[in-house]
C-alpha cells in the first residue's frame, strides 16, 4: 500500500491549505500507469473491445477494457458543502476540456421554439466545428412528448456523449429526463443561450409579474428570445470546457477532471484548477479553513489511491475529547 503524503501546506495568507503540486503530479502519473496496467491485463482476456469507456456499467460489458476511463476528483470534507441537494450542475473551467473529441456527439436541449435555435446552429457565422458536432436540436415540448418511456429515454442517453440545455429549462428536465439521466454521468449542463436585455451595459432583471401574466394567458415560452449565434457558440464553449459539479448534502463530491488519454501533466493541471473553483466558491461558507479536507484521484470500479490527507487535528474534536475527558473525572469522583 502507497504511503499517503501531505497534500496541503501552510501559508501566511488567505486559505492555510494548499496543494502540494509535486505529490499532486505524482498522483496523477501513479494513477495513469495504474490505469494502463489493468488495460493491458484486460486486454489479453477480453473478448470484445469498446470504442470508447463513459464509465456506465449498465452498457458495458464486464471485464471489457475501457480505452479512454475516466478520472475523478473526489474531494471529502468533516461539513456538508450544501444544505440541499443542487440538481442544477455547477461549472468549473478547467484548461484542458474533457470533450475536446472532433467526434463527440452533443444533444442541445433548448426552450421553444426550437426551430430558432436551429437556424442559429446552421447559421454560417456559428463555428463549423461546433456545428458540426451538435447532432441533435430537440425543443423542450418534443422531448416531453417524445421520450416518455423509460426505454426512450434510456436510447436517447446512449445515443449522444454530452447533452446540453438551455439554463431556462434545467431544472424542468428533472422530471422530464428522471433518474436514467439524474442517475448517470450524462446530466444536462446547463448553458446561457437566451437573448439578454441589456440598458447601459447592465442586465435588466424581467419583472417576474409580467412573467406570470404572460403564462396565465397561455404565452409561456412560446416567443422565446435566443441570443446572437456568435454568443450562443460562445456559452457552448465555455459549457464544454468546464468540469460540471453535481453537489449534494453530504461529505462527498466527485468531480470527473480527466480521462486515461491525458498525460499526467494534464490531469494534475485540472486538479488544480478544480480544487482552486471549489475553494474559491465556498471558502469560509461551507467548507471553512479549519476542515480536515482529503484528496482521492481514482478510475471507477478500479483500486483508489489516497493522495493526501491535511496533517492538522481537528479543534472540534480535540474540544469534544476534552469534554469526555472532564466528564470521566467527574463521574469518577463522584463514585468515590
Amino acid at each position: 500500500m502507497v504511503s499517503s503524503t501531505a497534500l496541503t501546506t501552510k501559508v501566511t495568507s488567505g486559505s492555510p491549505y494548499q496543494l502540494e503540486k509535486t505529490q499532486v503530479s505524482r498522483a496523477s502519473t501513479a494513477l495513469l500507469k495504474h490505469i494502463k496496467t489493468k488495460q493491458d491485463e484486460k486486454e489479453k482476456t477480453a473478448t470484445k473491445k469498446t470504442l470508447i469507456g463513459d464509465n456506465d456499467d449498465s452498457d458495458a460489458e464486464e471485464g471489457s477494457p475501457l480505452h479512454n476511463e475516466a478520472i475523478w476528483l473526489v474531494l471529502t470534507t468533516k461539513k456538508h458543502i450544501v444544505d440541499k441537494n443542487r440538481l442544477k450542475p455547477g461549472k468549473i473551467p478547467i484548461p484542458h476540456s474533457l470533450n475536446a473529441s472532433p467526434s463527440l456527439s452533443i444533444c442541445l436541449i433548448t426552450a421553444d421554439p426550437q426551430r430558432s435555435v436551429k437556424n442559429i446552429v446552421t447559421d454560417p457565422s456559428f463555428p463549423a466545428h461546433l456545428s458540426s458536432r451538435i447532432e441533435r436540436v430537440i425543443g423542450y415540448s418534443k422531448l416531453k412528448d417524445r421520450y416518455k418511456s423509460f426505454e426512450s429515454r434510456r436510447q436517447l442517453l446512449a445515443e449522444h456523449d454530452v447533452f446540453l440545455a438551455d439554463d431556462r429549462i434545467i431544472m424542468r428536465l428533472v422530471n422530464t429526463l428522471g433518474k436514467v439521466f439524474y442517475k448517470s454521468s450524462k446530466r444536462p449542463i446547463p448553458v446561457r443561450i437566451a437573448e439578454i436585455e441589456k440598458v447601459d451595459g447592465k442586465k435588466v432583471k424581467k419583472d417576474p409579474k409580467v412573467r406570470n401574466a404572460r403564462k396565465v394567458e397561455g404565452e409561456g415560452d412560446k416567443e422565446s428570445a435566443f441570443a446572437t449565434p456568435a454568443i450562443v457558440a460562445k456559452e457552448i464553449e465555455k459549457a464544454l470546457n468546464c468540469a460540471p459539479v453535481h453537489l449534494a448534502p453530504a461529505t462527498t463530491a466527485a468531480i470527473r477532471v480527466g480521462s486515461s488519454k491525458f498525460s499526467a501533466q494534464q490531469v494534475a493541471e485540472n486538479v488544480e484548477a478544480v480544487v482552486k473553483g471549489l475553494t474559491d466558491k465556498f471558502k469560509r461558507k461551507q467548507i471553512g479553513d479549519a476542515d480536515e479536507e482529503k484528496l482521492i484521484e481514482e478510475a471507477p470500479k478500479k483500486s483508489k489511491k489516497p493522495k493526501a490527507k491535511a496533517a492538522q487535528d481537528d479543534e472540534e474534536t480535540l474540544s469534544l475529547a476534552a469534554r469526555k475527558e472532564k466528564l470521566q473525572k467527574q463521574k469518577a469522583k463522584a463514585i468515590l
